[in-house]
């Protein structure tokens, strides 16, 4: 898959995000998440969607940056904040707040009053997909926007949490594109895998996986709550 980078760079995480909430550049994901939006479910049928591309979370200046897949239909699509709204925003809140990362336990609007503590949370795609799986002409054309974040995080950033194996390909497509030397053969996915690279500017990074908090896997007990705390116990203890 050949990923690209928008030139010239956004400057700012602050005009990144607006570019983001702006796009429209593949035609299906816009017309799935505005369909979302007025279709609604039934529980959520009182609430006005999003129904937007949803931009990362966090400070400007996190040393931990959290990378997930795409925003979920009747969670990031309904809320406006990534991972909000849903089960999966749960799980990795409440184990953010377990270990400091997070003010409370709980994301579940906007205005929550929810921050986060050195840490910042977005994805690879930026629109809810159908069955939440993005064509790979989708993933190609997002993924600038992941390359430019990243690229204005590195200054503080220490640590890429990967949630899911496409985001673990995405964070390193991502740091390749900007002349980082990923070890090669290319470092494989799996919960708790990192490895570690000394960057152009000279400074030690860590790049760490964890099974995505998807019902899918929480449900089946393939990623339980102490697995989850653990990546992010070892994500804040990284220096």
């Amino acid at each position: 898959m050949e990923w690209h980078f928008l030139l010239p760079a956004i400057k700012s995480i602050k005009l990144l995000d607006q570019k983001i909430v702006a796009c429209t550049k593949c035609p299906r994901l816009v017309e799935w998440r505005e369909e979302v939006a007025v279709v609604k479910r039934k529980s959520y049928e009182n609430e006005k969607y999003w129904g937007k591309p949803v931009p990362g979370f966090g400070p400007d200046n996190a040393r931990i940056v959290i990378v997930g897949l795409a925003p979920g239909a009747h969670g990031a699509n309904r809320t406006g904040r990534i991972f909000t709204g849903d089960s999966s925003g749960d799980w990795l809140y409440k184990a953010l707040h377990k270990n400091g990362l997070a003010t409370i336990p709980t994301s579940t609007s906007a205005d929550d009053g929810q921050k986060l503590i050195d840490t910042r949370i977005t994805c690879a795609v930026r629109c809810a997909p159908p069955d939440n799986k993005p064509s790979t002409e989708e993933k190609i054309q997002c993924s600038d926007y992941l390359v430019n974040e990243i690229e204005l995080l590195l200054p503080t950033a220490r640590t890429f949490v990967a949630l899911g194996s496409f985001a673990w390909s995405a964070i390193i497509k991502s740091l390749r594109t900007l002349d980082h030397q990923i070890p090669t053969p290319t470092p494989k996915f799996g919960h708790g895998e990192s490895f570690t690279y000394v960057s152009p500017d000279g400074i030690k990074r860590l790049v760490l996986g964890s099974y995505h908090p998807s019902q899918q896997n929480t449900f089946t007990g393939k990623l339980t709550e102490p697995m989850l705390n653990a990546i992010f116990k070892k994500a804040k203890s990284f220096k």
